[in-house]
Parts: structure tokens; sequence; C-alpha cells
């Protein structure tokens, strides 16, 4: 699955920032990958983390497996493990995240479950991502708008 938010089109072709889908994939593996470890590997080794699956649990244990051996072959250094949220928010359609609900408002937005749940999974990832204190917060309302939800 390859898929590009409207708000990511600044790097996105030359994957020089981790996109959200690759973001969502290391959550769900339970990896951590910094940036800088990102910039050590080649385009086509980052255009395969964006389309490799990882939706079943032999293909979370494939992309794990992969993004490990990458990063120990471009740094040198172990990958570090993530815990692995076993309910994680994005999945729950069904509740809008306290955090969503005070950065839409900061907007002058109110996100009714209705709208949340109208939502992809990688929709509600990368809005709960850009919510978070200390992430660069300029493309939450841009989100919020590519996803018709101004």
């Amino acid at each position: 699955m390859t898929d590009f938010f409207q708000f990511e089109a600044d790097f996105v072709d030359s994957l020089r920032c981790i996109p959200m889908q690759v973001r969502y994939n290391l959550d769900t593996c339970g990896i951590k990958l910094k940036l800088s470890d990102w910039n050590q590997m080649t385009t086509a080794e980052r255009q395969a983390l964006v389309e490799l699956p990882c939706t079943t649990e032999t293909e979370i244990q494939s992309y794990r497996e992969h993004i490990q051996q990458l990063i120990l072959q471009r740094t040198g250094i172990a990958a570090t493990k993530l815990p692995i949220e076993p309910h994680p928010a994005w999945l729950d359609s069904t509740t809008v995240p306290a955090i969503i609900q005070e950065k839409s408002q900061e907007i002058g937005v109110t996100l009714t479950q209705q709208h949340w749940a109208a939502l992809t999974p990688l929709q509600r990832f990368a809005l709960i991502k850009l919510s978070r204190a200390g992430h660069e917060n300029k493309n939450f309302p841009r989100a919020m708008a590519e996803f018709h939800l101004l």
C-alpha cells in the first residue's frame, strides 16, 4: 500500500523525510527509525519500506526483520525496539482520542465520532501523530483540510 498525503507533498518525491505510511508500519512492527538512519538508506531502500506490506502477522514480522537488518547494515547499530500498542487508538473508530479533540478545538473544529469513524486507520494515525507535543503541528490543520474535516 502506497498512500501519501497532500500535506507530505513537499518531501515525498525525494523521500527525504519518513512518510506517514512508513511511520505507521514502524509503529505496527515496533521499531524506531531515526531520520538520520532513514537518510543513510538508498532511495530504493526507502521506497521498499513504503511499498512492503505490513498488515498480517507474517507481513509484520517480515517488515520488522527487514527494517532491523537494514538499520544494522546502514548504521552498524541494532535497531531500537518499541512497545507495540495492543489496541492502538487509530484502529478504534468508535472513540475520538482526547488529544485529537483538543487539537481540533484549537483550530475551531468539533470532530464528531462519525467523522472519526469515516477516516481510514492511516488517516487517524496521521492525526494522532500530528497532534502530539513536540511534533511540528503545522500539518495538523493541513491534514484536517485534506481529510475534509474543516
